[in-house]
């Protein structure tokens, strides 16, 4: 792009031109532009006709050139929103998807909120999952864990940003460290993409942590990890909550039956697609 006083609305127009191999090249270019002039989107609209100075344009195009080498928009703005807050990511951790609000959604209807219960949290990335919760349940302890220590530093950051003094932070292989064994209900959002996955070369994904993506045995050697771990580490009657690949729903039925669970329970994400399971550990 060259800068001839540009307007609000060329610039969008271009940068949705350079960006036309994303999807979403439109929302990416209002949503950089937003970023820039440090506005919300619907300003674009009110003042289409209203020029960038050179330093908004230099950045603009800086960030519209990101996304076009394929930097997820997360990764450029440093952020991004789940459960109505706005969390600090990097390429460290995992970009937070809406599919997992799945898991805040299903632990608010198993809890009254004021409930002092024990919550784990298993690779807890940038703490979206953790921090949420402990923001919806205000007396009760989450205990955060991950086995990346850069992982773990923005996740302690985004506690620290939104203010949740209950949630601590464990370096851990799953629950290896952690010494509560009487949780509620063990929470994770672990790595289930087989190696072999093709969806790993593409979108954001290609970006993401490795480490937090890829399980062996078929994408289901971490669930079945943390589904035995979890059995010395759940109260009588605690429940066990995961995330898993939206094709892995009979498999995570059968591993968990073969380890004792009971009263499984599997959730649909917001394409319909069985995403969560739950179950109890009697």
């Amino acid at each position: 792009m060259s800068n001839n006083n540009s307007s609000i609305k060329e610039c969008i127009a271009l940068a949705s031109d350079q960006l036309a191999n994303s999807p979403s090249s439109q929302l990416d270019s209002e949503v950089l532009m937003a970023h820039v002039l440090k506005k919300d989107r619907s300003y674009l609209r009110t003042w289409p006709e209203k020029q960038l100075n050179t330093e908004q344009f230099e950045q603009f195009d800086t960030l519209v050139k990101a996304r076009q080498n394929g930097k997820p928009i997360a990764y450029i703005l440093g952020e991004r929103d789940f459960w109505s807050h706005t969390f600090h990511v990097s390429p460290d951790v995992l970009i937070p998807r809406p599919d997992t609000e799945l898991l805040i959604e299903t632990t608010l209807d198993l809890f009254p909120t004021q409930a002092a219960i024990q919550i784990a949290d298993l690779g807890t990335g940038s703490g979206a999952i953790a921090v949420s919760l402990a923001l919806e349940f205000p007396n009760a302890q989450i205990t955060a864990v991950d086995n990346s220590e850069a992982a773990l530093r923005i996740a302690q950051e985004n506690a620290s940003q939104l203010q949740c003094p209950n949630v601590n932070f464990v370096k851990s292989d799953w629950l290896n460290k952690v010494s509560i064994t009487n949780f509620d209900i063990i929470i994770s959002n672990p790595p289930y993409i087989d190696s072999s996955d093709k969806h790993l070369n593409g979108g954001d994904v290609k970006h993401e942590p490795k480490s937090a993506l890829i399980a062996q045995k078929n994408g289901l050697q971490d669930i079945e990890t943390i589904a035995t771990e979890a059995k010395t580490r759940l109260k009588k009657n605690g429940f066990l909550l995961l995330e898993h690949g939206f094709q892995q729903g009979n498999s995570v039925k059968t591993l968990l039956e073969s380890r004792g669970y009971k009263r499984i329970q599997q959730f649909k994400d917001i394409q319909g697609h069985t995403r969560a399971t739950l179950c109890q550990l009697n």
